[in-house]
């Protein structure tokens, strides 16, 4: 029972956390070794964002199906090709390359060293910092609609850098999206988009890890905390968008530092371990 309290508190975490430009990774490495539960293990972690992805389909179910069919249409009638739907459904294919190439040769590497707190302590603080800055320079005159292939790379290649914990998917998408001129409720929808095709296949890839793998938590608790992180992450998603539409993301940005230098702290004063 123990197990299952811990996989609900997890779900909670990860549903609060996988939209917001914290990373929900690093709070899922860790929250458990504030409780003292010891690390959930990279397949877990993996597993239950497919929760937090089901709810973005749900709730761009409209975008997504008006994306992929005007998509396929393109693929045998010309005249589609310069449509701002087609020309999306390449852009979010094209910006998923980099995390999913990277996510395969790096797989070893992200199991193991990449779940270094103090790696994830360092990362909270300086893309942090690279958070606000790209907030408070970036303009805010580009939509969804002015997106090309070099910021749809660019903004790709961004999001890879949330292999390590701590980077944030969203945090680096939105960061490269304000940098390039991006209004942040277009930075923010693009940045859920983009980050389905990896979360997803990071998540089936880890599936056959629950049993087998390095993990805390075996299926019953996995697919516990999956369901709640869904639940709780559609909540997070409306939220998350009314907010940016007038508001800064200050608030994240001190949040990052704070429980960054906090991580870093607890390591050097013994409390915590790496």
């Amino acid at each position: 029972m123990t197990e299952f309290l811990q996989a609900v508190v997890l779900g909670v975490i990860q549903g609060l956390t996988e939209f917001l430009p914290i990373s929900s990774s690093a709070h899922l490495r860790i929250y458990p070794e504030f409780f003292g539960w010891g690390d959930p293990g990279a397949a877990f972690t993996a597993v239950i964002q497919i929760g937090t992805e089901v709810a973005v389909l749900l709730y761009f179910r409209a975008d997504l199906w008006r994306i992929t069919t005007t998509w396929l249409t393109s693929l045998v009638r010309p005249e589609y090709r310069g449509h701002v739907d087609a020309r999306m459904g390449w852009y979010i294919i094209v910006g998923s390359l980099p995390i999913v190439v990277l996510g395969v040769a790096l797989k070893d590497v992200i199991e193991r060293d990449f779940r270094s707190l103090w790696l994830i302590g360092c990362t909270l603080v300086v893309l942090g910092l690279v958070l606000g800055f790209a907030d408070r320079v970036g303009a805010t005159d580009k939509t969804l609609k002015d997106i090309g292939l070099r910021d749809a790379v660019l903004m790709g290649l961004a999001q890879a850098a949330a292999i390590v914990p701590g980077v944030s998917r969203s945090g680096a998408t939105l960061s490269m999206g304000r940098l390039l001129g991006y209004e942040r409720e277009a930075a923010t929808r693009y940045a859920f988009l983009l980050a389905i095709p990896a979360v997803v296949g990071a998540g089936l890839f880890e599936l056959k890890e629950i049993p087998n793998g390095d993990n805390t938590y075996g299926w019953g608790p996995t697919i516990v905390a999956t369901i709640i992180s869904f639940v709780v992450g559609y909540a997070a998603i409306a939220w998350l968008l009314r907010y940016v539409s007038t508001r800064s993301y200050t608030p994240f940005v001190v949040y990052r530092v704070v429980l960054g230098v906090v991580v870093l702290v607890l390591l050097g004063t013994g409390v915590i371990a790496s």
